[in-house]
């Protein structure tokens, strides 16, 4: 039995939510503020409801109170009775079961009868009725200018008092309407599900007094004590107290004899009154408890817990913790665990450097299934949730258990996406394309978890063709914002921007980039070329190929020459549409059709899209046909004219360029040797000045367009 969805509603950000879950783990991710914490704080405030963790006003969405606020105040009518829908929060629990679970737990929860109907609907609402919202408009109009006619305040202050208890309900999967109210029948949830998590601010510091990891041992052994575990182990400890008890009682008898003979000598009616000794009685629950210290091994000696790292005693505290929850999930043998379990640990790479956060993520699996299993056999079934920022654990994850957290751009609510979805968005009706897309996806799948993990955490991305342009391009941001600041928008440097090397295949990434909805820069090669037909030695018969095609060779050419016929780049071909080879029409764009949006599964120029494709344009006179050329056609006086401050370059290559003996189109094809290693002496031999780090070279024009449409 399992939880297969979880839905909330106006809470927070969350305001229509829907959050599928794995069998096993289900990773969370997103971006700050969209919703991780939210979800958390919806499951323990429904779930573990108690007087220390109400619902407040603040966990209404924002919609919710604005709505609340006009019908208070009168802006809006309330209506009529029978036509009022109730206003609140909403948490539901899809849960689907088996042939093979035991029912027994959830047989008052079972709505249908249905053979093919294997779903429980657990329903926590927190709603307001009609008489009780009418009775709040009464009392705020009677009292609002003590609010200062603000509803919002007396709505703070006062939501508590009109709005329901939570009340939890079983639903038909099938027909809401149909549902059996579990506080009216006195029905428990206690042997259903059991909910149980580690936040994200935990207690760990490595100050001199703090005890955290030794203060956790007390509780694990009451935890194991309570649960029958371990018994012998129990049980030898509590023997070895005894023995202790009597030999500590002789010692305190020496140690405080004169102090009870004093006590003696004020004798009473019987002696018995005044004759006292002072015994030792060491209790086994209570003994760990602050009497104990976690010590840590480092070379030859034993030092206390905070003299270690922060990040290491976070692991080890989160462990420790893990385990706590896993006994109270398991709880003792003579009770029956809960149907379900649940566990949320909330960004587990608080304080941890990125190896650490690898180590857990490959552990976290084997540690939660070594403690499902009880000594009498019994096993319980879990499931987790794990929020992260983190690329590494993303990275060490199986991307099918990955649930994407977006939030809406145009509304004050959270969606939720299942990674695994985008396999069926990469197939196609036809056999070759869908062929195409299936290895298309299983390339995505591991080139991000692998190499880029971090794009699922950006606001903004650059999608670049190799290692020259990923090494300049932080320089490139950094020139853009002090040479030509835009007091409107933030510094792009100061923005959440991730360059991530794809080679030519940008089109990969197109139905990703689109499925997270961030913003992306494409810098790509116009790959100008002249199509040419091929023929036998003698020059005159042609060379064909099976079908009877004559072969075709494409001759790299720069763009402006007079026979240039196409582009070979795919990245620009798929974008503008496969009829687009022309080359002619990608250098007549203009700037503004170079942004796209996806509409009906095509992208379309819009002015206002969220992709922009930037490639080689005329600059300063000549037209480019990659970055190496396009660079160092408007930067030949940073060469200079020394060979040995550019090491990467060929010499007699080099020699022809700075005296021009050949076009910058020949010198990057014939030059160019390590790109990479070009990349770090172009840094290397750059000059600071009053208004850049980089003041001896610019940036291509195209790239400097790109640049600016992405800083807005």
């Amino acid at each position: 039995m399992k939880i297969v969805r979880i839905e909330v509603g106006n809470f927070r950000l969350l305001k229509n939510f829907s959050l599928d879950l794995e069998s096993n783990l289900s990773l969370v991710l997103g971006k700050n503020n969209s919703g991780k914490t939210s979800l958390l704080s919806a499951l323990e405030k429904f779930i573990n409801s108690s007087d220390k963790n109400k619902i407040v006003f603040d966990d209404f969405n924002v919609d919710l109170k604005a709505a609340l606020s006009d019908l208070v105040s009168g802006v809006k009518p309330i209506g009529l009775e029978s036509d009022y829908l109730p206003l609140g929060i909403t948490l539901k629990l899809c849960i689907e079961y088996d042939d093979l679970d035991d029912l027994s737990a959830v047989s008052q929860l079972i709505m249908s009868l249905d053979p093919d109907d294997n779903h429980i609907v657990l329903g926590f609402e927190y709603l307001i009725s009609y008489s009780q919202l009418t009775a709040m408009r009464n009392d705020f109009s009677a009292i609002k200018d003590k609010y200062d006619n603000d509803p919002s305040l007396f709505l703070k202050e006062n939501q508590h008092i009109y709005f329901d208890q939570i009340r939890k309900k079983s639903f038909s999967y099938s027909d809401p309407e149909v549902f059996t109210d579990l506080n009216k029948e006195n029905i428990s949830l206690a042997n259903v599900i059991s909910f149980r998590s580690i936040g994200a601010k935990r207690s760990v510091t490595n100050r001199d007094n703090d005890k955290t990891l030794s203060t956790q041992t007390a509780i694990i052994y009451k935890k194991t004590s309570e649960n029958q575990e371990q018994q012998e182990a129990v049980e030898g400890f509590k023997k070895q107290l005894r023995s202790t008890d009597t030999e500590l009682s002789e010692i305190y008898q020496n140690m405080f004899s004169g102090l009870l003979s004093k006590v003696a000598k004020f004798g009473g009616s019987r002696l018995s009154e005044t004759h006292i000794k002072i015994a030792s009685t060491l209790q086994h629950r209570e003994l760990l408890d602050g009497n104990t210290t976690v010590m840590y091994t480092h070379g030859s000696h034993d030092l206390p817990e905070h003299f270690n790292g922060l990040g290491y005693m976070n692991l080890i505290s989160m462990i420790f913790e893990i385990e706590m929850l896993m006994s109270s999930f398991r709880r003792p043998s003579k009770e029956s665990p809960a149907t379900i379990n649940l566990l949320f640990i909330e960004e587990p790479e608080a304080h941890t450097h990125p190896q650490m956060q690898y180590t857990f993520i490959k552990n976290i699996k084997s540690l939660l299934e070594e403690s499902r299993v009880r000594e009498d056999g019994i096993e319980i079934h879990l499931q987790t949730i794990i929020s992260t920022h983190s690329s590494h654990i993303v990275a060490e994850c199986d991307f099918d258990d990955i649930k994407y957290l977006r939030k809406s751009p145009f509304s004050n609510s959270v969606d939720a996406k299942n990674l695994k979805s985008l396999k069926s968005e990469y197939s196609s009706d036809g056999a070759d394309d869908n062929a195409q897309g299936e290895l298309c996806y299983r390339f995505l799948k591991q080139y991000l978890t692998l190499n880029r993990a971090e794009l699922f955490f950006a606001d903004k991305a650059i999608l670049v063709e190799g290692d020259t342009e990923k090494i300049l391009l932080p320089a490139m941001m950094r020139k853009l914002d002090k040479e030509f600041p835009d007091t409107g928008v933030m510094p792009l440097l100061s923005q959440n921007v991730s360059i991530v090397e794809v080679g030519a295949h940008a089109q990969i990434f197109e139905k990703f980039i689109h499925f997270i909805g961030i913003k992306a820069l494409v810098l790509t090669d116009i790959d100008s070329g002249i199509k040419e037909l091929l023929f036998e030695r003698d020059g005159v018969t042609p060379q064909r190929y099976k079908n009877g095609n004559q072969k075709i060779e494409t001759r790299k050419c720069r763009p402006d020459d007079p026979a240039a016929d196409h582009t070979a780049n795919g990245s620009l071909i798929f974008y503008h549409g496969k009829v687009r080879e022309d080359l002619g029409y990608f250098t007549s764009l203009g700037a503004e059709s170079k942004a796209l949006s996806k509409v009906g599964g095509e992208w379309k120029v819009d002015v206002a899209g969220s992709v922009f494709l930037a490639y080689q344009t005329e600059d300063n006179g000549y037209h480019g046909r990659s970055f190496e050329d396009a660079f160092f056609s408007i930067n030949k006086a940073l060469l200079g004219t020394d060979h040995e401050k550019f090491p990467s370059l060929t010499p007699k290559w080099f020699n022809k360029y700075v005296n021009n003996e050949c076009c910058a189109f020949e010198f990057a094809e014939k030059a160019v040797g390590k790109k990479p290693s070009l990349a770090i002496e172009i840094l290397l031999n750059s000059i600071p000045d009053d208004k850049s780090e980089f003041s001896n070279w610019k940036t291509p024009h195209y790239i400097q367009e790109g640049l600016e449409w992405l800083r807005k």
